[in-house]
């Protein structure tokens, strides 16, 4: 979920975002926004994914007494 909060048009500080791009590329709007974030929020899915599965190999619990149960 916090890999793509940032190119969600619900987020609440997105107005505010392509308020400040449009000062300085007036013809910017939504969708420039959206895609110059698009690199950032697939780096971040990424990296999020890559460190669950190596705190899944080191055999860590998810949280307090929430442990993860593969099948195998």
């Amino acid at each position: 979920d916090s890999s793509t909060n940032m190119i969600s048009p619900m987020m609440s500080f997105f107005a505010l975002i392509v308020a400040f791009v449009q000062r300085y590329d007036a013809k910017a709007g939504l969708g420039t926004v959206i895609a110059t974030m698009l690199p950032y929020s697939l780096a971040f899915l990424f990296f999020w994914v890559l460190l669950l599965i190596i705190w899944l190999i080191a055999g860590m619990p998810l949280g307090p007494g929430a442990g993860l149960y593969l099948q195998g």
